[in-house]
């Protein structure tokens, strides 16, 4: 574990390889800490001869937290927390995985550093900037869902634990059984890592500073999307737009997979990411 110091926050890391070895950041979704990052997917990918580093999102784990509904930072400022982290590991250049909003930060990573970032792997991801026909978002399930926020008592660690861990059924596919022994045991070391679990949600309170529209197109370093196919959140269709937009860039497709890092898909998808950025 490292803490890194930028822009008067602290994030905190976690590396998995040798530094020798090609790095790739690794950028999860919005209210997700690194653990949102298996243990078994990060080491399976340092198998594949990566040196991978996951983070804590500020409001999220060990990082800079702020009380729920107090977070004057935009979405731009959680992307450039990244470059902090290239410095504070002394990168000049990194691959770059993101997934879910992870992956609208890296686009505008891309954009706004293409000399920091070799490559782009982006899971369950939409276009930065979408100026095309509506594409289809989240599921009425987990609207509903989402709506019971306003009534959670935050301090009832059951009750935080069947929310968080009905988000996670939500989210899965049908490509494995649902393991809710694994996911009841990682949302404890979830709340065992942050003193205010509730400020996860600023995220949902984040603007944009710029305008991005149409942006994605402009990307060029090289692009692969991995996208689940029963995706619940950003359905398939986000994925695909991407691919069309971006010259070069490549889909795959996962079966049974939703909005998730299942473990039967760790090593697939580990080797999928490093064959391409190895080509």
């Amino acid at each position: 574990m490292r803490i890194v110091e930028t822009r008067d926050v602290h994030i905190a890391t976690q590396a998995f390889g040798l530094p020798a070895d090609p790095a790739l950041v690794l950028i999860m979704g919005a209210t997700a800490s690194m653990l949102s990052w298996p243990d078994a997917f990060c080491h399976a990918l340092a198998e594949q001869g990566l040196y991978v580093i996951r983070f804590d999102h500020r409001d999220t784990g060990q990082s800079t937290t702020v009380p729920p509904g107090a977070a004057r930072y935009a979405v731009e400022d959680l992307a450039e927390d990244v470059i902090g982290i290239l410095d504070g590991y002394q990168l000049e250049r990194a691959h770059v995985l993101g997934m879910s909003l992870g992956g609208y930060l890296a686009q505008m990573l891309a954009l706004e550093h293409p000399d920091r970032v070799r490559s782009l792997s982006l899971v369950g991801s939409e276009p930065l900037g979408w100026e095309g026909p509506p594409l289809p978002h989240i599921s009425q399930a987990f609207l509903q869902h989402f709506a019971d926020l306003e009534h959670l008592n935050w301090v009832d660690r059951e009750a935080v634990t069947d929310f968080l861990l009905t988000s996670d059924r939500l989210s899965a596919g049908s490509g494995e059984p649902f393991d809710e022994t694994a996911m009841r045991a990682r949302i404890a070391q979830i709340l065992e890592r942050t003193d205010s679990p509730a400020s996860m949600f600023n995220h949902a309170t984040l603007d944009v500073r710029r305008d991005w529209t149409g942006r994605f197109r402009d990307i060029s370093v090289p692009v692969l999307v991995l996208h689940g196919e029963e995706d619940p959140i950003l359905p398939v269709a986000n994925g695909q737009a991407i691919v069309d937009g971006i010259e070069g860039a490549e889909l795959v497709v996962l079966p049974g997979v939703g909005h998730e890092l299942p473990p039967v898909q760790h090593r697939r998808m580990a080797k999928i990411i490093s064959d391409h950025l190895r080509h």
